[in-house]
């Protein structure tokens, strides 16, 4: 079997030395070079042109995520390593970059392999490393990746209107009519979604953003949404919880 050549770029040895001594035991990574900062990463990716990048964020000079502006086309996945930063972790997690927390989890680390070995053949992942970039500058939630079968459409949250259970996939309604379904289920946005947005879980199937209710009624325990042209539920539960909420 052909292995996924990689590189590593982290500016502390120690952590340099784990990540590769844990890639040596994988049956599907051959480290080829190993990289102390961005500059020389970049020099090193350009050379050996390798599948995968396992990116340290912090360091010095360069942030591992400004890697975007070295090139035109990003055409090598990307792995982020990071030490444990909550607002890192859901920048990450809104764009759909995949990344690591230190000290490296032997399993998180061969899922993330294995999801790589999925995603390989894909071209073009700047948009993508951009969207993530704009995020952490701006330390503004504005955007969210949703990944398609194939596909990755990046969406304004203010034109979401609600996310829909549907199985284990989800429904995104946005203000066009449209609907997208996503291979992520309701909890995963749950997690995802800001916590100080506009959006609120109103019952296991549905989460609402609330600047497009148009009515709510208790009778029914449904919520009507943009203009009439969708209906969300809300459990008896979190009646109290939605109206604290929203009157606020």
């Amino acid at each position: 079997m052909t292995k996924i050549k990689a590189i590593l770029i982290d500016d502390e040895q120690s952590a340099r030395n784990v990540l590769n001594n844990l890639l040596e035991r994988t049956s599907s990574i051959e480290v080829v070079a190993i990289c102390c900062d961005l500059e020389e990463g970049v020099e090193k990716i350009k050379e050996l042109k390798p599948q995968v990048v396992f990116l340290d964020v912090q360091m010095p000079n360069y942030a591992g995520y400004e890697i975007v502006k070295f090139f035109k086309k990003i055409n090598f996945e990307i792995i982020f390593v990071t030490a444990y930063d909550q607002y890192a972790i859901k920048a990450f997690e809104l764009n759909a970059i995949d990344y690591l927390v230190k000290p490296i989890d032997r399993q998180k680390l061969t899922d993330a392999i294995s999801k790589l070995e999925e995603k390989l053949g894909k071209q073009n992942k700047l948009v993508d490393y951009q969207n993530l970039l704009a995020t952490i500058k701006d330390k503004n939630y504005k955007k969210i990746v949703l990944p398609e079968i194939g596909n990755r459409r990046i969406v304004d949250l203010d034109n979401i209107i609600a996310v829909e259970a549907d199985g284990a996939y989800s429904k995104i309604h946005l203000k066009d009519t449209k609907v997208i379904t996503t291979s992520k289920n309701l909890k995963y946005f749950e997690n995802v979604l800001p916590k100080d947005s506009s959006f609120f879980r109103t019952h296991r199937a549905w989460i609402i953003n609330i600047s497009y209710i148009k009515f709510l009624n208790k009778t029914d325990l449904s919520i009507t949404l943009a203009d009439g042209i969708l209906k969300a539920r809300i459990s008896r539960a979190r009646v109290d919880d939605f109206e604290e909420v929203f009157l606020q």
